[in-house]
C-alpha cells in the first residue's frame, strides 16, 4: 500500500504520457491520409501537446503548493516564527518529509519557550539585584542597566542608548576616578554618616562578535558596618590575648623574684627582673602602636611644597616620582600625611612588586591634589579588597592589620577620601585625594 502511494504521482503522469501516445497515434493515423507520414506525427503532437502539459500540471499542483508551504516554514523558521505546521494527506515519501518537518517544529516551540521562561528569569534576577549593572558596546553606550544601575547613574531614569561618557558626567566624582584605571577597585561617595563603599568590578568580552563591557558595582556599606562590628570583637580577643600572654610571666616572675628575695638568692634575682622588663617593653610597644590608631590627633593644616615634601619621603623610602608638572602647596599635616604615605609605600614595596615599579604620582584635579601610590605586585582579590580598609585587618603572617586603616583615617581627616584598585597588567593603586 506505501508503495502504491509512494508511486502514486509518478503512475498517474505515466499514465497520461501513455494516453498523450496513443491520442497521438491515433490522430496521426487520421491525418496520414492527407499528409505525409511525419507530417502527419508532428501535427498530432503539437495538437495534444498543451492538453498533455495542462494535465500535468493540474497533477502536480498539489506537491507544487507542499513545497511552497516548506520553503514558507523554513523562512519563518528562521525569522523565529515556530508556529507554522503542514498538512498533507497524499502520504508516502512526502508524507514522511511533512511529518518530520512538523516534530521539528514541536520541537522548536518547546525549546523556545523554555529559553524564553529562562530569560524572563535571568532578566528578573538581573533587575532586582543589589548590584548595579551596566552593559556598554564598542561605542561606550549603554546596553543593558539594571534598576540598581537606574537609581546610582540615571535618577530612576532608563539607561539603555545613553553614552556611558555622558552619564558619568553627572555622576558622583569618585566613581568617574575608580573607572580612569581599568581595573577592579573600591571607593567611597559621600561623607560622614551619609558614605557608601562600593566595590567596582569591570569584565570585557565579546557579544555577537563585538567587544563588550560589563561594569558592576556592588554596595558594601552595610556588610563594611556588619564586618566591622566582627573585627572589633576580633581586637578584644587580640588584645585580651596579648595581655595574658604578657601579664601571666610578669605576675609569675614578679612572685618568684619576691621568693629569691625572701630565701637571699640574690644572684637569680637580676634574671627574673630582666625577663619582667622585656615582657613589659613588649607590651607598652603593643599597646603604644594600638592607642596610636585610635588617638590619632586632628590634623594641624599648614601649607606645604610639594618638592620638599617628596624628598622627606625619599629620605625614608625609596620610589619613582611622576609630578605631572606640579609645583605648588598644599594645606595639610605634614607629619600625618607623611605617615600615611610612608605607610602606602613600604606595602607597596612588600606586595611583591620590583621596587623600579613603586611610584608616587602626584597632579593637580579641579579643587584637589590627587597622589596615587601605584606598585606591580599582586594587587588584590575581591575578599581581601573589601576588608582592605578596615583596622585591623591583616593577610601578612605578623601584620598589624592598621597600615591601611590608618591611611584611611589620616586621609578623611584631611577632608580627603581614598580608593583601591587593580591595575591593568597587575598591581594595585592606591588614591587619595585632598581638598585644596
Amino acid at each position: 500500500m506505501k508503495r502504491a502511494r509512494r508511486l502514486s504521482t509518478l503512475t498517474r503522469v505515466t499514465a497520461l504520457a501513455a494516453l498523450f501516445a496513443l491520442a497521438a497515434a491515433a490522430l496521426a493515423a487520421l491525418l496520414s491520409r492527407w499528409l505525409l507520414p511525419w507530417a502527419a506525427v508532428l501535427a498530432a503532437g503539437g495538437a495534444l501537446l498543451p492538453l498533455l502539459a495542462w494535465r500535468v500540471r493540474r497533477v502536480l499542483a498539489p506537491q507544487r503548493a507542499l513545497f511552497r508551504a516548506l520553503a514558507g516554514a523554513v523562512t519563518a523558521y528562521r525569522d523565529g516564527d515556530y508556529s507554522f505546521g503542514i498538512h498533507w494527506d497524499g502520504g508516502g515519501e512526502l508524507g514522511e518529509l511533512v511529518d518530520s518537518h512538523n516534530r521539528l517544529g514541536t520541537v522548536l516551540r518547546e525549546q523556545r519557550g523554555a529559553l524564553v521562561q529562562r530569560e524572563l528569569l535571568l532578566d528578573t534576577m538581573v533587575q532586582n539585584t543589589p548590584v548595579a549593572m551596566v552593559l556598554l558596546d564598542p561605542q561606550r553606550r549603554v546596553v543593558l542597566g539594571n534598576l540598581a544601575a537606574r537609581k546610582l547613574l540615571g535618577d530612576g531614569t532608563r539607561l539603555e542608548g545613553r553614552g556611558f561618557d555622558a552619564l558619568l558626567a553627572a555622576a558622583p566624582q569618585a566613581l568617574g576616578e575608580a573607572l580612569l584605571h581599568g581595573g577592579d577597585g573600591m571607593f567611597s561617595v559621600g561623607e560622614d554618616e551619609h558614605e557608601d563603599i562600593y566595590h567596582l568590578s569591570r569584565r570585557r568580552f565579546r557579544l555577537n562578535g563585538r567587544r563588550h563591557e560589563l561594569i558592576l558595582l556592588r554596595l558594601l556599606t552595610s556588610e563594611l558596618r556588619r564586618q566591622e562590628v566582627q573585627t572589633w570583637k576580633k581586637v578584644i580577643r587580640v588584645i585580651s590575648h596579648e595581655l595574658n600572654n604578657s601579664l601571666a610571666p610578669i605576675a609569675s616572675l614578679a612572685h618568684s623574684g619576691a621568693e629569691l628575695l625572701r630565701r637571699g638568692q640574690l644572684e637569680r634575682l637580676p634574671g627574673a627582673l630582666a625577663t619582667i622588663e622585656e615582657r613589659a617593653r613588649h607590651l607598652e610597644g603593643f599597646i603604644r602602636d594600638y592607642a596610636r590608631f585610635a588617638k590619632l590627633p586632628a590634623p594641624r593644616l599648614a601649607p606645604v611644597a610639594w618638592p620638599r615634601f617628596v624628598e622627606r619621603l625619599r629620605d625614608q623610602v625609596a620610589f619613582a616620582y611622576e609630578d605631572h608638572g606640579v609645583d605648588g602647596h598644599a594645606r595639610l599635616d605634614a607629619a600625618q600625611m607623611e605617615q600615611c604615605l610612608i605607610n602606602l609605600l613600604r606595602n607597596a614595596h612588600e606586595s611583591g612588586s620590583a621596587p623600579g615599579e613603586v611610584r608616587l604620582a602626584l597632579r593637580r584635579v579641579p579643587g584637589a591634589w590627587r597622589i596615587d601610590v601605584l606598585d606591580r605586585g599582586s594587587g588584590m582579590n575581591e575578599a581581601v579588597m573589601a576588608n582592605a580598609l578596615l583596622p585591623f585587618y591583616s593577610t601578612k603572617r605578623n601584620g598589624t592589620g592598621l597600615g591601611l586603616a590608618l591611611a584611611r583615617e589620616i586621609c578623611e581627616a584631611h577632608g580627603g577620601r581614598i580608593a583601591l584598585q587593580n591595575r591593568d597588567g597587575g598591581g594595585l593603586v592606591v588614591s587619595l585625594l585632598l581638598p585644596d
